[in-house]
């Protein structure tokens, strides 16, 4: 059913909107959901860090060692 919209239909679309909430509500809808957007991305690279530290944090050491070190 949406498979044919097309440009035409997605323009009268906008404008249909633009009537009806305004270009004041619409921008700031616009800024909330790159405020949102943001955020993600930001969780996203915090996860991402977290995750990455605590792998590094199991990583062992395997370096080989001769007796001398030991004593």
């Amino acid at each position: 059913m949406l498979n044919n919209i097309g440009l035409p239909g997605l323009l009268l679309i906008a404008v249909v909107v633009l009537v009806l909430f305004g270009r004041g509500k619409i921008s700031s809808l616009m800024g909330e959901v790159g405020k949102g957007i943001t955020s993600f991305k930001k969780g996203i690279n915090e996860g991402k860090a977290e995750l990455e530290k605590a792998a590094a944090d199991e990583a062992v050491d395997v370096t080989p060692t001769s007796d001398k070190d030991k004593a």
